[in-house]
């Protein structure tokens, strides 16, 4: 706003430019502080306690009690980043920079202000051979002395998250299926693999769609490293599904929507040129209709808009709205006894972990493991990738698996009890999300000077 004309008489102004220069700055920072509190949010005290409905027995026994299986695929977060602080989560409150020092993971802003650094390259600087220290030094890791990657959401940043990891299972050792961005591991969600792909395009759409100059960094067998262009001719788990007879939906935005860069079948040739592009691939507004009325298929991916992703500089709060609302649609419709939702998160997003990640898998994820079936309040232990997605499909659906990945990823079954009675449907409230935290931040960091990355994705 603008600041209106000082009148003749400024007796507040005076008093303050008397005051010794110390007692000044202090009371400054002292309504700095009070306005952020008010501005930023503060909503959790007033947060609704949920609404939990109990659910019917599945007909069938073990795994056949599932007869709906979603992947839902959210957007850059590292494990430490949303659950670092969860009870009995391998998290961490601390993370070690590229100088030896440990610093306090502070609160991240709801809306970042400027995206991180997760390419191939800057999760592998990252993750410094394992020794997980150098956050601070991929793109936009230091800014003026800023430590973006060295953040993390607390319970009362992600209310909802929390309550659905209490309820049902939080896995603390799900890693992405590769140390680099979106493209490639989104292909892992549907293929068990990348083609070799390491980068993202350099433009939306991504895929088959691209541009004929775009290209991706792709690495052979021998490690060769070519550019190709990012539409693929291999198996995928759809392919597989539908030569079975298993019904399935992929849920993603279309081609004029900001989010349809992760609408990942864009990039299998034979399926965005084929009958199945317009038959099974539909809009990401359909998911909620469908559950709430019991139209869902035996398998679904969701992926949503941009600002519903939780992409920086989206808004996190958004981000998880969007989700419940998913949720509890699904939870409300007759599919809810007979389903099982797996939502993770694609890359690290620049945020800092500090587990080291195994050979050939990507830096730690967030996973939640949703269904009346889930081993309630566990935290699993278990290692997992998005391969493992693919072989909890592949066991219930009698379906062979499609590369070595799928092969030796481990099911995910250590998370689910099927002789329990189902757990009941947990109805949650979205909240009022927080205001004006980037321009806060900019307010306060007036300083800072980050790099533009030149798309949403990087």
């Amino acid at each position: 706003m603008s600041a209106k004309p000082a009148r003749e008489k400024a007796q507040p102004q005076l008093e303050i430019h008397e005051m010794p220069l110390k007692t000044a700055l202090r009371q400054a920072r002292s309504w700095v502080t009070a306005i952020s509190l008010l501005l930023l949010g503060g909503c959790g005290s007033f947060r609704r306690s949920p609404t939990t409905v109990p659910t019917p027995t599945t007909p069938g026994t073990g795994i056949e009690k599932i007869q709906h299986i979603v992947f839902i695929v959210k957007e850059n977060r590292s494990f430490d980043s949303y659950f670092g602080r969860f009870p009995g989560a391998e998290g961490t409150t601390t993370g070690r920079t590229s100088n030896g020092s440990i610093v306090p993971l502070l609160p991240t802003p709801d809306k970042t202000p400027y995206d991180i650094g997760h390419t191939w390259l800057d999760s592998r600087r990252a993750v410094d051979g394992g020794k997980m220290d150098a956050f601070d030094l991929i793109t936009n890791g230091n800014v003026s002395g800023i430590l973006l990657p060295y953040t993390q959401q607390r319970e009362e940043d992600i209310p909802n998250y929390f309550t659905y990891a209490r309820n049902f299972v939080l896995s603390d050792h799900t890693f992405s299926s590769m140390n680099g961005p979106s493209f490639p591991n989104h292909l892992y969600t549907v293929a068990a693999q990348d083609g070799g792909a390491l980068t993202n395009p350099p433009r939306p759409p991504w895929g088959c769609d691209s541009d004929p100059d775009d290209t991706t960094e792709v690495m052979d067998a021998q490690g060769k490293i070519t550019r190709q262009a990012p539409c693929f001719d291999f198996e995928t788990l759809a392919d597989r599904m539908e030569a079975a007879g298993v019904s399935w939906k992929y849920y993603a935005p279309g081609y004029d929507q900001q989010g349809y860069i992760w609408s990942t079948l864009d990039a299998i040739r034979h399926i965005r040129f084929g009958p199945l592009w317009n038959q099974k691939v539909v809009s990401d507004s359909e998911f909620a209709d469908d559950a709430r009325r019991g139209k869902l298929p035996a398998v679904s991916w969701l992926v949503t808009q941009a600002d519903e992703s939780e992409h920086p500089r989206f808004s996190t709060c958004v981000g998880e709205n969007s989700t419940v609302k998913e949720l509890n649609a699904l939870m409300e419709g007759p599919d809810w006894p007979s389903t099982v939702v797996f939502l993770t998160w694609d890359d690290f997003g620049g945020f800092y972990d500090h587990v080291p990640p195994p050979p050939d898998l990507g830096i730690r994820v967030p996973l939640l493991i949703i269904s009346p079936y889930a081993r309630k309040g566990l935290v699993s232990h278990t290692q997992y990738e998005f391969s493992s997605w693919l072989a909890f499909v592949e066991k219930r659906f009698h379906l062979p698996p499609l590369t070595d990945r799928d092969t030796k990823a481990n099911d995910m079954l250590d998370s689910f009890d099927f002789d329990q009675a189902p757990l009941p449907a947990v109805i949650l409230h979205t909240r009022a999300c927080p205001h004006f935290q980037d321009t806060i931040w900019k307010l306060a960091h007036w300083s800072a000077h980050p790099q533009e990355l030149h798309q949403m994705g990087d």
